[in-house]
């Protein structure tokens, strides 16, 4: 867990350190966004087909090239001033070859733990990875700033080279092969749980999105006030994780879950007050990744083993689209009403998202009296008669 974390810290930083090394060099916080959105649209597209790849070469093989690939690209944006449409080819190579260290990890997990521990162990990594979204962000920017947006994306290629290394040479992602898929790529977007869980993490992580945008615009781009909400907001899922997570799912876990988000989201169109926005964001926030763990845990549930990689690779592609999304839909309402447009759209995904879990509550795995791992793999065997 501590491998895949470190591996996966840049996720944290380096949108936000692009952001700022693009809009240095072309003055243009427009130039930068194109940047950003060719990231997001190779990463969206690569997620399902890298995560697959695993499946016929083997997750070492597949893990290492995307991340030399990666950090080469990322290396090249630091080091070489290009014309913008080369910064977003590179971008788009970049997001392209972004590893599937999610999907890797979360199709290793049911081998590492018995089957009573995989939710608890579900809900603790979606727990674990706040740490990514508190710490990474507030490192990269300190150190663009204060040193240089240089050193700052150099420190990315570092970590994602080291962290990378790190969670290949783990001994378990030797250990664990993933069965070569014999179905066609989308098919398993055909399973119930795993399109609503696409469907579900699309809506509710463009309602963090869409928090984040709002938090900003409220405290002036990034003041130390919005440094201190966006971190409860974080600590409070933190705090739902741990205290949740132990929780059997039943079908009405996720729509429980997401209502205390919903609530917790809609109070802060109240007030724009730093201690109401902090203390309606960590009520919001206990339901987040307990809602994140149910996502991981029906995925993991209703797919075979060899189907496992392919289907978290669709359900994160579903999450960067939210984000995507959540982000624009609230720039625009920022743009049109102020920084509450923006908490009036996190609040509408994360509520479309509740009404997605209450109306389609069938669709939802009873996981009470039975465990999160994948259904296993089976062919005929030969026998001799």
């Amino acid at each position: 867990m501590a491998a895949q974390l470190t591996a996966r810290f840049p996720n944290g930083m380096t949108s936000l350190a692009i952001l700022l090394h693009i809009e240095y060099i072309t003055g243009s916080y427009g130039a930068a966004g194109l940047v950003l959105a060719a990231i997001s649209v190779g990463q969206a597209i690569a997620g399902p087909i890298t995560s697959r790849w695993m499946g016929r070469w083997g997750m070492r093989r597949v893990l290492t090239t995307t991340l030399l690939v990666s950090a080469t690209s990322i290396a090249v944006i630091a080091l070489i001033e290009l014309p913008l449409p080369l910064y977003m080819v590179l971008g788009l190579i970049a997001g392209l070859s972004t590893p599937p260290v999610q999907s890797a990890v979360r199709t290793i997990y049911p081998k590492m733990v018995t089957a009573r521990q995989l939710t608890p162990l579900f809900s603790l990594d979606a727990s674990l990875q706040e740490i990514i979204w508190i710490v990474a962000p507030v490192v990269i920017t300190l150190v663009a700033t204060q040193i240089g947006t240089v050193p700052a994306l150099l420190l990315i290629v570092v970590i994602l080279v080291g962290g990378g290394a790190w969670f290949i040479l783990s001994p378990e992602v030797g250990r664990v092969r993933i069965p070569r898929s014999r179905r066609s790529i989308g098919k398993v977007l055909t399973k119930t749980p795993v399109l609503l869980a696409t469907v579900v993490g699309f809506l509710l992580v463009g309602g963090l999105a869409a928090v984040e945008a709002g938090v900003v615009a409220t405290f002036d781009h990034g003041g130390l006030e919005a440094g201190i909400v966006l971190a409860l907001f974080s600590v409070g899922s933190l705090v739902g994780g741990l205290a949740l997570g132990h929780i059997p799912i039943g079908p009405w876990a996720m729509a429980r879950r997401l209502a205390i988000v919903t609530v917790g989201l809609a109070l802060t169109i109240v007030s724009l007050n730093v201690f109401w926005l902090g203390g309606t964001l960590v009520l919001a926030g206990i339901g987040v990744a307990p809602a994140l763990a149910v996502l991981f845990a029906m995925t993991s549930a209703s797919v075979k083993f060899s189907d496992t990689a392919e289907a978290f690779g669709w359900v994160g592609t579903g999450q960067l689209i939210g984000a995507a999304a959540g982000s624009a839909i609230a720039g625009f309402l920022i743009d049109d009403i102020g920084p509450t447009g923006a908490y009036i759209a996190a609040t509408a995904f994360c509520a479309v998202g509740f009404l997605v879990a209450v109306v389609f509550v069938k669709g939802f795995p009873d996981l009470r009296n039975r465990d999160a791992s994948p259904i296993p793999d089976t062919e005929p065997v030969p026998t001799i008669t």
